[in-house]
């Protein structure tokens, strides 16, 4: 006991507005249906929880953890709850107990899937929690991940449940089947689904698959729950990497942004305990691009830096690359031009220097020419905010993106397309922009990506200037019936 208040308990126990009674009688219920008929719990206690920072025995926690995240719509974690499976409640230092011991990313793996799954079954949303601030990240994680990790087999095998047979483990605290050892055959098929999950992304969207993504993520920390011998052990790591980042950027890809941040986050530490460092630093690239489509650039670029500075001196020349055009796309969206050309510049260089003698792995292989251009237009149709003339060179990547993707990657042809007619917007030349804006519509139906209807939703925007042309008149009308118009989505405003 801490006599402390749990702030964390405390801040989610407001936003659900349960009674301190209510809430007993509930994790009473709910233990009940989970196979805990014995537990009592009162009001007393569950003042003592929040006020004086008592950390409840197993399987509180737990049972505390699905409550919440059914009440709130969103994932709930033991961790976002205050309560570490080691270590004192409610003194987290930093967002979600960054970073977690190496122990403890195959449970918070498990863990976190496994809630994520029972609001997909429901039918609820995970729109209703804070995003980290970028700055806290990167503060949190900086020493972690510019050190090597601790190898597995140099780990001590006491008092670790990770490297204990999952009969002795804690049936609470790892909700999954008995773990038992896998071999690289397994490992193959599970490396040839993440290719299968990834170019299904790619072409269609997050929306598609995302359960499916999640689900067989979930299944790899329990395997994970065992330990193999070193070789093996890495690649399941790097499988679970490479899900966790897919499982994030579907979620991105579909508006469940504290979610997507969560997978992000985990992906870096699961590529970190593969002895990944690269793969961790793509992970967080892949954070970065979330706050600056969220419109928080700044947050964006303390996150590169820690991706960039701390990838390792293994790191490709194309992955620096990569790296870079995510730079320059954050220092665009602040209007820092002359930054945001040198940064480009320097990226160029870099993927020019690749030779191709290095396979590169899985996960960069589609970040090839057309990417780099696509990168490219991007960053500059963003400063052609700031600065119009940078229009001109944002047409020019686009088109050259387009026609190296060959209309493959359906879903990055529709940002190709929307780049280059809001560059032609931002240009001065409605009758191209047109063009190029009705391709856009003709394919984006065929997609499950939010993330193409926001950018659609930035191109409206800039419709109004030329709306008393009969072209772009009609076109306006065209995005709007385009657009979804359920429940929680935006129309597009007036200008």
């Amino acid at each position: 006991m801490t006599r402390e208040p749990n702030t964390r308990l405390a801040d989610l126990f407001g936003l659900a507005g349960w009674s301190k009674g209510e809430l007993a009688r509930l994790v009473n219920r709910q233990a009940a249906a989970m196979g805990h008929p014995q537990l009592a719990t009162d009001t007393s206690r569950v003042r003592r929880w929040i006020d004086m920072g008592e950390s409840p025995r197993d399987p509180v926690p737990k049972v505390l953890a699905a409550l919440f995240t059914e009440r709130l719509g969103r994932v709930v974690t033991i961790e976002d709850l205050g309560f570490g499976r080691r270590g004192r409640a409610g003194k987290a230092q930093t967002p979600d107990g960054l970073p977690w011991p190496p122990e403890r990313t195959a449970a918070v793996l498990t863990e976190f899937t496994g809630m994520d799954l029972m609001l997909n079954r429901r039918g609820l949303v995970g729109a209703g929690a804070a995003l980290a601030a970028g700055s806290a990240i990167s503060g949190a994680m900086h020493d972690w991940l510019h050190t090597d990790p601790v190898l597995a087999s140099d780990a001590p095998h006491f008092d670790d449940p990770l490297r204990i047979k999952a009969a002795q483990a804690d049936p609470a605290a790892f909700d999954r089947y008995e773990a038992a050892p896998v071999g690289s055959l397994e490992i193959d098929a599970l490396e040839r689904s993440v290719e299968v999950f990834r170019l299904w992304d790619a072409q269609r969207g997050g929306g598609l698959q995302r359960k499916a993504v999640v689900g067989q993520l979930n299944e790899v920390g329990g395997m994970l729950s065992y330990h193999h011998p070193d070789h093996l052990q890495r690649r399941l790591w790097g499988v679970a990497a490479n899900l966790a980042v897919l499982a994030g950027w579907m979620s991105h890809d579909v508006g469940l942004e504290p979610t997507a941040q969560k997978y992000f986050i985990i992906a870096a530490h699961a590529a970190r305990e593969g002895g990944d460092r690269p793969r961790a630093a793509e992970a967080l690239s892949r954070c970065a691009r979330q706050k600056i489509h969220l419109g928080k650039p700044d947050e964006a670029l303390d996150l590169m830096k820690l991706a960039t500075s701390g990838s390792g001196p293994e790191t490709l020349p194309r992955t620096r690359a990569m790296l870079y055009t995510v730079e320059a796309w954050a220092q665009a969206s602040m209007g820092r031009g002359q930054a945001m050309r040198r940064t480009l510049g320097e990226a160029e260089q870099l993927f020019v220097a690749d030779k191709g003698d290095v396979t590169p792995p899985s996960w960069m292989q589609m970040f090839d020419e057309a990417d780099l251009h696509g990168m490219q237009a991007l960053a500059y149709r963003t400063l052609a905010e700031h600065d119009p003339t940078a229009a001109p060179i944002a047409q020019q990547h686009a088109k050259r993106a387009m026609e190296l993707r060959g209309g493959q990657r359906q879903r990055s042809m529709i940002f190709d397309y929307i780049s280059m007619a809001s560059a032609c917007f931002i240009g001065n030349d409605p009758d191209q922009a047109d063009t190029f804006a009705r391709m856009a519509l003709t394919t984006i139906p065929e997609t499950s990506s939010h993330r193409t209807w926001d950018r659609l939703r930035e191109m409206y925007r800039l419709t109004g200037e030329y709306a008393d042309y009969p072209a772009i008149s009609h076109l306006r009308e065209d995005i709007q019936r385009t657009l979804p118009k359920g429940p929680g989505k935006s129309r597009p405003t007036s200008v």
